[in-house]
């Protein structure tokens, strides 16, 4: 993780690999704060909706507007997906 941050901040990494388009640097603070799918606790095969569960929970419990989550699975699959929570 740590050198996937590295990359995504880095102007040299950027032009070798994406046009000269950085990411930039990541919020630490914002930064899986809670922990990831395995921290949280799920039978096997839940990640996805355990994931997506505690993001919509903290979304409203923190009043946030957007979360972002994204997990790996096996032979270099993934998948990725914004939530946005809605004033009620």
């Amino acid at each position: 993780i740590l050198s996937n941050l590295t990359a995504m901040d880095s102007q040299k990494f950027a032009n070798e690999k994406f046009n000269g388009k950085r990411v930039g640097k990541v919020d630490m603070d914002k930064l899986n704060t809670k922990g990831g799918s395995l921290s949280l606790g799920h039978p096997f095969g839940a990640t996805g909706s355990r994931l997506v569960t505690t993001a919509a929970r903290r979304l409203q419990q923190e009043q946030e507007r957007f979360a972002l989550i994204a997990a790996c699975a096996d032979g270099g699959t993934g998948h990725a997906c914004i939530l946005e929570r809605y004033d009620n």
